[in-house]
């Protein structure tokens, strides 16, 4: 079998990894790939981005399964143009997507299936939002619409910082037209999780919970990234919470869309707030979490590719989805910079030596060969995730691989799964 992942992370190199692992896969392909994906398959320089150049390359290629890695080709029909084309795609629809791909789309789905979110207004115009904003006062949270690069939300302290938001998304285009509209909410306290189902337009199968640390400074501090490292599971959201939890947040979202006529299949991830009135969706994505990936891939036993064709093929209800019952702990070296402005180019050594330790894998995300070495090409670098008995044992073990890493001006929190620790 040949398969096609889409993107350039630490997720795809993830998923590569994976996938490989099947006895039903010959070949993979990752379109653009990174240093890591190269070394699991072939990378194709096509962007993600590209919906007709990566259909017509699956198309000339062969190719059995293609997976979408980030949000952004599903958002743009990836999977509405390779199922025209009889190929089968991992990932949801265009309309589906829009879970991810518009903030104002996802909010007014949960508000009619009844999922527990943050209270909310949308708005076309600055006058009326800033007026709004004004009357409601702070804390307050500003959305842009739609897909920022996980850039285009503020949780404004201030009615001036929130009115400065409103008036750099959709008076200045700081996000291009992805702030023509914005999304104006009420501020939610407490604890994050993330909650990750495979899905099959009907059932669900759960993967087990996890937590990303999302602001660049030890102690939640400093402004939001990516994700500066993650682990599974999280204490917030135990195992006998599981079922409870996603017919809250899950089964409400597949029986609206299903009723739409557009099934959600693929990955569907509820990014929980644990506040005193209980769990409280801040935002859906659509695709595997970066960095919840990587940990979470660590622990899956099942195969991957079955659980992907179960899921396109509305199925799901046939596979059991395993689970190793081991925690897995994922921490994010980063270019010293990011996310503001980072250098690139610098010589990667000892992932060999990182690799090498019990139950641990360092995933490649902004990397590239050169001339048969591995070099940063972006800010989050690597997440080095270990496998351990429990969270304190997968800490160690992803910080001692860490420690065996070397690239100049790098940079990680030292903190991740303090919180999982402390409760």
């Amino acid at each position: 079998m040949k398969i096609l992942v889409v993107g350039s992370g630490g997720r795809e190199h993830a998923l590569c990894w994976k996938l490989s692992q099947s006895p039903k896969v010959d070949t993979i392909l990752c379109a653009p790939g990174n240093g890591g994906t190269a070394q699991v398959g072939t990378n194709i320089p096509i962007k993600d981005d590209d919906i007709p150049a990566l259909v017509a390359y699956a198309k000339s290629e062969a190719v059995d399964l293609v997976v979408a890695g980030p949000e952004l080709p599903l958002v743009l029909g990836l999977q509405n143009a390779l199922t025209k084309e009889g190929i089968p795609c991992f990932g949801p629809s265009a309309f589906a997507a829009n879970l991810e791909g518009s903030k104002a789309f996802s909010k007014n789905v949960m508000h009619e299936s009844g999922v527990p979110t943050a209270s909310f207004r949308v708005f076309d115009e600055f006058e009326a939002a800033r007026s709004f904003i004004e009357e409601k006062g702070a804390p307050i949270v500003v959305k842009a619409d739609g897909l920022a690069a996980g850039k285009g939300v503020v949780v404004a302290k201030t009615t001036e910082e929130a009115i400065g938001a409103v008036e750099e998304m959709m008076v200045k285009k700081a996000f291009s037209s992805a702030g023509d509209r914005v999304v104006v909410e009420e501020c939610m306290a407490g604890e994050e999780a993330s909650f990750l189902a495979f899905c099959d337009g009907v059932n669900y199968a759960l993967l087990p919970s996890s937590q990303d640390h999302k602001a660049v400074g030890e102690g939640d501090t400093g402004p939001n990234t990516g994700g500066m490292g993650a682990y599974s599971p999280a204490p917030i959201l135990p195992e006998e919470k599981y079922e409870e939890t996603a017919e809250l947040v899950i089964r409400p979202i597949l029986r609206h869309l299903a009723a739409k006529g557009e099934p959600f299949k693929g990955i569907l991830y509820a990014g929980l707030m644990y506040t005193e009135n209980g769990p409280s969706v801040l935002e859906y994505n659509v695709r595997f979490g970066d960095p919840e990936c990587q940990p979470l891939l660590m622990r899956l036993e099942s195969d991957l590719v079955d659980i992907m064709f179960a899921c396109i093929e509305g199925r799901l209800n046939e596979i059991e989805v395993k689970v190793r019952p081991e925690t897995a702990c994922g921490v994010v070296m980063a270019a010293e910079g990011y996310p503001g402005s980072y250098p690139k180019g610098m010589e990667i050594s000892g992932l060999e030596d990182a690799d090498a330790l019990e139950g641990v894998k360092a995933f490649q995300a902004g990397t590239q060969l050169k001339d048969g070495k591995v070099v940063t090409s972006g800010g989050r670098v690597l997440c080095v995730t270990a496998l351990g008995r429990d969270l304190k044992e997968a800490q160690t073990r992803a910080y001692e691989a860490v420690g065996k890493i070397h690239f100049d001006k790098s940079y990680y929190r030292r903190d991740i799964g303090d919180k999982g620790l402390n409760r």
